[in-house]
């Protein structure tokens, strides 16, 4: 069975995390709220382990990665969903990876990034298959809003379908119309 790391997988990627567990992936979900952990857990308990971590401490997912890869097998696709409180969390992940394989990696990021400057800086080793993926915005009737969680997620699993280098979910523009 292919195994997938979802780091905040317990929020907006929820769906995502079920979706992957429902599709031949074991699904490793980070994430540190316990109940919200449970509920998720609860919707796969054979596929979904659970992971309560706070990934911005980065000396604590360096220990887990190796544990939740002996327990479940080398990690094959990661979606990163990782606040600009640990910006170390990406490029020390991108180096806990196992290199002997190809591993799809989703790096989704927020609708004010800027997804080139993202990938410049954080340059993955040749064997990651780096993916951006960026949030948006919906206008609806004039007025706009920000996208809920079954938007992103929806948005996220049609981006591992389609396996495209950059995905948008909603819009980003016109920049002066968003929420």
């Amino acid at each position: 069975m292919k195994h997938a790391l979802v780091i905040g997988g317990t929020g907006m990627l929820a769906k995502a995390s079920v979706w992957l567990s429902e599709n031949g992936y074991h699904v490793s979900v980070i994430g540190r709220n316990p109940e919200k952990m449970q509920h998720l857990i609860g919707q796969n308990p054979v596929q979904l382990t659970p992971v309560l971590v706070d990934y911005t401490l980065t000396s604590q997912l360096a220990q887990q990665i190796p544990a939740i890869q002996q327990k479940n097998g080398p990690i094959q696709l990661v979606i990163a969903w990782v606040h600009s409180t640990g910006p170390l969390v990406i490029p020390s992940l991108l180096r806990m990876l196992p290199a002997h394989q190809p591993v799809a990696f989703f790096h989704v990021n927020g609708s004010n990034s800027n997804l080139k400057d993202i990938k410049a800086e954080t340059e993955p080793p040749h064997h990651i298959l780096y993916h951006q993926i960026q949030l948006g915005f919906k206008i609806e009737n004039g007025m706009s809003r920000w996208l809920t969680h079954d938007e992103i997620s929806q948005g996220i699993i049609e981006a591992v379908r389609s396996g495209k280098p950059e995905s948008v979910i909603g819009t980003t523009e016109p920049w002066d119309k968003r929420p």
